[in-house]
């Protein structure tokens, strides 16, 4: 218990020391005219309060990763209490803040047009493909997910297949209508349900007296499969620690920041209470079975096909808050990825439209662009398993993380700004990514020491082509002195 309440300071903390830290690294102009004043059109670009902004883009980030991500992580031991921690502090944090102020300086553009403008018209079209991707298995995945949990919570009245339906109709709705029309009216409903089963598991933690591993047991590998801590459990705790999907929400809400002063709570802020919901449900499956080999001996006590998290969610919100508070604890759950794939569908629209320059003020015009986005996530979610939908968007996701991170270094590199605040977790996550796809079964399958050697060598490679970059602008005084 005492690791973890000072991993709950040092989240809080880091938002307030680190996140000033980039803010001021950054530059915020407070007379400056945002977006959503400056291009108003009240569909995408609407002015909004900055804590309406925070809840909406904490409920677009908040999917199943920090909650099944986090319980998944955590078999690998209380190493993963520090990857949440430091990660979200480091990494994920400095990761959306600077890519939705990078946003808000551009006029809101989306993720691919702000990695292009970085890192060139190759990325820039790599990008607009991959991040549509993305959008398009994060909308099917968190149709899936939630359709499955609903189904078991109205066993015998509505069956996968119709809240399915339900689902994606809500979703339609919400990728068409303007952003304060739907989303910005029933996110308050939403964000109030899944803040009620974080606080409901942190108190019941502490009523409890939950014996949660401390890190000072140790940070050995207690993975009961064996799979090696680096790089697979950096990919299992993505979204509770640094998200590529993330980025390509902030531009979403950059189109609607009154203020650059609110970036920091907005962004920064968004992605610490992510971190902490990540830290709460880490915490809670590693001690409500009495320990970490506690949970894996339940875990592979589960059918074959069970989702694993689902489960574990189920028993501990219904154990620890009775039948009520399991039922809003549960909702909580299905929430979070509602809330992250209505704005997924919503951003592949945006990128479709800034790709094609198509004004998104008409709705015809919004339905041109979406149906295609559509049909192809009806595609997908039908005839691709969930399992494998997962695996993919989680390699994915991360990946895309990385060329962010990279594009936000060279944005501060060439703006003559400190970059070693995004040029270190960008090493990191190249690391990590790159040594993944040739270790994981779904990838190149190799053995581990090999897997390393290659994704380390990938990393050297890519931290030389970017001093060969810094040495040859810094003739012409851009990146000069990392100031």
């Amino acid at each position: 218990m005492i690791s973890f309440c000072f991993a709950i300071a040092i989240l809080i903390g880091g938002y307030f020391i680190y996140g000033k830290f980039a803010e001021r690294i950054f530059g915020i102009d407070k007379q400056r005219q945002t977006p959503a004043y400056s291009m108003t059109d009240n569909v995408d670009y609407v002015p909004m309060s900055w804590w309406r902004i925070f809840l909406i883009q904490f409920l677009n980030i908040a999917g199943l990763g920090p909650i099944f991500g986090a319980i998944m992580g955590i078999m690998f031991g209380p190493a993963a209490f520090l990857w949440i921690v430091f990660g979200t502090i480091l990494g994920g944090a400095v990761h959306d803040y600077f890519s939705g102020m990078m946003s808000v300086r551009n006029g809101g553009a989306s993720l691919p047009e702000l990695n292009g403008k970085e890192l060139g018209i190759v990325a820039k079209q790599f990008m607009r493909i991959f991040s549509l991707v993305l959008m398009i298995l994060v909308g099917a995945v968190f149709i899936s997910g939630p359709a499955g949990l609903l189904a078991g919570m109205t066993s015998g009245y509505i069956n996968v297949f119709w809240w399915t339906v339900i689902v994606f109709a809500y979703y339609i709705l919400a990728t068409l209508l303007p952003i304060d029309k739907l989303i910005g009216r029933i996110y308050p409903v939403f964000g109030a349900v899944l803040l009620f089963m974080a606080v409901g598991i942190l108190v019941s933690l502490f009523v409890n007296n939950a014996q949660i591993p401390e890190i000072t047991s140790g940070l050995a590998n207690q993975h009961p499969d064996g799979l090696p801590i680096f790089p697979m459990m950096f990919v299992s705790i993505a979204c509770g620690a640094i998200s590529g999907f993330h980025a390509t929400q902030s531009p979403m809400m950059a189109r609607c920041l009154k203020n650059e002063k609110y970036g920091r709570p907005c962004f920064y802020g968004a992605m610490v209470a992510e971190g902490i919901l990540a830290l709460i449900w880490a915490a809670a499956a590693s001690s409500f079975f009495g320990s970490v080999d506690g949970l894996q001996d339940y875990a592979a006590k589960l059918p074959e096909k069970a989702n694993t998290g689902a489960e574990v969610v189920n028993i501990i919100s219904k154990t620890w808050l009775g039948m009520f508070g399991g039922i809003l604890a549960l909702l909580g759950v299905v929430a979070a990825p509602i809330t992250s794939g209505d704005t997924a569908l919503r951003s592949a629209r945006l990128i479709v439209a800034d790709f094609l320059h198509i004004s998104q003020r008409r709705l015809s015009k919004r339905l041109s662009v979406a149906l295609p986005v559509f049909a192809l996530t009806f595609i997908i979610l039908f005839f691709v398993p969930f399992n494998v939908l997962w695996r993919y968007f989680a390699w994915c996701n991360q990946t895309l993380a990385v060329f962010t991170l990279w594009a936000i270094t060279v944005y501060l590199c060439r703006n003559g700004k400190n970059y070693f605040i995004s040029l270190i977790p960008a090493l990191f996550m190249t690391a990590v990514t790159s040594t993944y796809i040739f270790v994981a079964p779904e990838g190149f399958g190799l053995n581990v020491l090999l897997s390393n050697m290659l994704g380390f060598s990938i990393t050297i490679l890519v931290g030389i082509l970017f001093v060969y970059y810094r040495f040859n602008n810094s003739r012409t005084s851009v990146c000069s002195n990392g100031k």
